[in-house]
Parts: structure tokens; sequence; C-alpha cells
């Protein structure tokens, strides 16, 4: 499959086609463009040799959706935005999907597998674009988890997402760390935990924490590049960034505005 990314955030850019890669190694990014003016002429000349269209919503130079002005747009396209009040306008074009940032690799998944099966249905080609857009009229909307049951001696108590500082894992064990500085075992694992929690609220910092945006009092420069987190309230555990997450740190701690 041959796709194009139009995306004006390099780290966003590089985090897609890492995750493009990782769903299927033999997919082909053939060109990536970050602004209006750079996309129009290369799709005006070049939309019969790809198969799908990566597309950022506020680029460069002004909304993607002006593009459309422009060509006339032949192949899906799987919008990504920081913002969900555009879905009714990605609706309107040849969109299938509508990822809000910061974008996981279960919902780019999620998304090529609905391609995937728009492809053994209807044997998408240019003039049937149109029943693609037919199928996905309405967009979905995502349902985060805003509380949590833990066990408390013989009770059971919900603790609210607001009042949850950091998740963290020892050993088998997973750890539910309120604001209060309580701490609950709680039957999930980090993975799990990373499908259900609100991804602009909570980042899975490296292999055994994921933190409260809410919590973090301080974010300091660590050695090789990495950060060290210190919370609002005391926290006898180190908690750093691991090397890899940096980039995807840095763009959720400053909004993933894109």
């Amino acid at each position: 499959m041959k796709v194009v990314i139009i995306e004006d955030e390099v780290p966003a850019a590089e985090k897609l086609e890492r995750y493009l890669h990782k769903y299927d190694a033999s997919i082909e990014i053939v060109a990536q463009f970050d602004s209006v003016k750079s996309t129009v002429p290369w799709l005006l000349e070049n939309q019969d040799a790809i198969d799908l269209i990566f597309m950022d919503i506020q680029l460069t130079d002004g909304l993607s959706f002006q593009i459309f002005q422009h060509v006339q747009v032949r192949k899906p396209v799987i919008f990504t935005t920081a913002y969900n009040e555009f879905a009714l306008d990605a609706f309107k074009v040849n969109s299938i999907d509508y990822l809000l940032k910061p974008i996981t690799f279960t919902d780019l998944s999620a998304s090529l597998h609905k391609l995937n099966v728009l492809r053994e249905q209807f044997s998408i080609s240019a003039d049937q674009s149109q029943r693609i857009q037919q199928v996905f009229a309405n967009p979905k909307t995502t349902t985060y988890k805003n509380r949590f049951m833990v066990k408390v001696g013989e009770h059971i108590r919900s603790v609210t997402a607001d009042q949850i500082a950091v998740f963290y894992a020892d050993g088998r064990e997973v750890y539910l760390v309120t604001n209060q500085q309580k701490k609950f075992i709680i039957d999930y694992t980090l993975e799990s935990l990373e499908e259900v929690l609100d991804p602009p609220v909570f980042f899975r910092l490296n292999r055994t924490f994921i933190v409260n945006i809410n919590a973090i009092k301080d974010v300091l420069v660590y050695s090789n590049s990495r950060l060290k987190i210190t919370l609002l309230q005391d926290f006898d555990k180190e908690i750093i960034v691991s090397r890899e997450k940096v980039q995807d740190f840095k763009t959720w701690f400053d909004g993933a505005a894109g």
C-alpha cells in the first residue's frame, strides 16, 4: 500500500510513519507534505499512484480542507488532529476515519482494518468513494474511563480519574496512587490502562509509570537526553521518561496541537 502523509509536525509525522511500518512493513510512504501549497500540485500530478492519504487538519498555511477546493481527491483519507470540532467537515470529503491526537497504535490499526474491510466489501476505486463517505457519515466518539473501583479492606470505593496522580507497575501488581497519596492495587495492566485513559490527560512515561498531567509539578532535563518528572505530592519513586518516549512526551505536554 502506498501512502501520503500530510502533517506539519515532524514528530507526529515520524510517529505515524513508525506505526504504519509496525502495522505492515510493506507500506510505502511515497511523499510527505506540511502545507496546502505543497500538497495541491503533487496530488494533481500523482494521485493515481497512491492508495491512502493521512491528513492533519491544521497545516502551516491553513486548514487542509482547502486542498479539496483545488483537487478532486479520489483516494480515501484518514484525518488526524488534536481537535474534534472539525469532525463534521472531515466527513463531507473522502474521509474514512478521524483520529484524535495523540494517536495510538491501536487507533491506527483500527482505521487501517476498517479500510481493508471496505476494500473487500466495495472494491474501493475512484467512482466508489461516495459509498465510503455514506458508510462513515457519523464519526465515532471514544469514551474513556472516568472512575476506577478499588478495594479498601472489606469495602469497595470508587476513585474518579481526576483524583488519580499516577499509575505504576511493581512486579505483577499495578497500583493507582491518588492526589492524597493513597495507594490501591487495581486489576489492570499498564497496557490495558493506555486503552481506557483519556490521552490528553494521561501519558505513559515508560514501562512502569502512567502520569496525570495535572499531577506534574516539574519536568527536569535528566542524563542522556531523558526527562525526570516531579509530582505535586510526595512520591517515593523516581519517575524518568524513557529516551524513546521523550519527544512524544514533549508533544503531549505542549498540548499536542495540530
